[in-house]
């Protein structure tokens, strides 16, 4: 029986992608530091030094996604979902101290030009290199957005960096001899150095938010609001003081369930089971926690949440 492409992309789990992104990082290394043997281009060598951090990252990605996997215990209830997040900023990590490598590899070049080597089985050894890194964060991107991997993420847009920085050395490696200016050659390794700079402080950034609690996005909570609405229709329920958190692969909602002060406790703890299952139903990953209260409530004691919101 065939399996379906969403079915595959839930049988490539982070860990494996990130096993595969390890290894494909060998192979590209091996592949680079051949064709920078092959043409003597220092950016050739830029985009070998990138790969090795591709490979650096990749590992303690490997380690984290491990960590992250864990199940929840008494030190950490909540699971080690954020975990990923220091994948994300050692990688970013990475990708600034590569960046300074390059710049001083490239900088003596600038200032004295040396002819760079036309070899063909060196550009097409870094063209294949490529095409193995572009296809891998392709589909290491499909696989993130259905596992919610802020790390396997990070990963394949670091790999696609080095597809576009692998490009622009290329360009330079053919555009030197050809035009007879040889600083073209440095000059790229310097933009590939530049270009991976915004990367790493992009990674960087978005792990910050992770780990200070950062809100779900605006889609993700109309979505919990929609399922909300749904019980409130009816008047008898109503939900308020929704504050929402992301971690690594999982999410969490805080809300208050007000209910009509008749109604029993068993009552009122099997409309919370049905809401809870109804969210985590419609927003896969969602872990709600869900206060029931009477009607009425203080609305002085509302949390100064700025993405507090209210259904009818």
């Amino acid at each position: 029986m065939p399996v379906s492409g969403n079915a595959f992309l839930h049988w490539l789990t982070p860990r494996r992608l990130m096993a595969a992104s390890a290894a494909v990082a060998c192979a590209a290394i091996a592949l680079k530091a051949l064709a920078w043997q092959l043409t003597g281009s220092v950016g050739l060598l830029s985009d070998a030094l990138e790969s090795v951090v591709n490979l650096a990252g990749a590992g303690f990605g490997l380690l984290m996604l491990t960590v992250a996997s864990r199940p929840a215990d008494e030190g950490h209830p909540y699971g080690h979902y954020k975990a990923e997040y220091f994948a994300s900023a050692f990688e970013g990590l990475l990708i600034l101290a590569a960046a300074a490598a390059i710049a001083w590899a490239a900088l003596p070049r600038l200032a004295q030009p040396q002819p760079v080597a036309l070899a063909g089985w060196g550009l097409a050894l870094s063209v294949g290199s490529s095409a193995l890194n572009g296809a891998l964060a392709w589909l290491m991107l499909r696989a993130a957005r259905v596992h919610r991997s802020l790390a396997l993420q990070a990963d394949a847009r670091h790999l696609l960096t080095d597809v576009w920085t692998s490009a622009g050395v290329l360009a330079g490696v053919l555009l030197a001899p050809l035009t007879g200016w040889l600083w073209l050659d440095p000059l790229m390794a310097l933009l590939v150095a530049l270009n991976i700079l915004r990367e790493g402080f992009g990674l960087l950034w978005r792990s910050s938010q992770g780990l200070m609690d950062e809100a779900v996005q605006a889609e993700t909570l109309a979505q919990i609001q929609a399922v909300l609405a749904r019980f409130a229709a009816d008047g008898v329920a109503r939900f308020d003081h929704v504050r929402t958190r992301q971690a690594g692969q999982r999410r969490f909602a805080d809300l208050h369930m007000h209910l009509p002060p008749e109604w029993t406790l068993t009552q009122a703890a099997a409309l919370r089971a049905q809401v809870a299952a109804a969210l985590a139903e419609g927003v896969p990953g969602l872990c709600a926690l869900i206060q029931i209260l009477p009607p009425e409530p203080d609305e002085t004691a509302a949390s100064p949440s700025s993405e507090e919101s209210r259904l009818p």
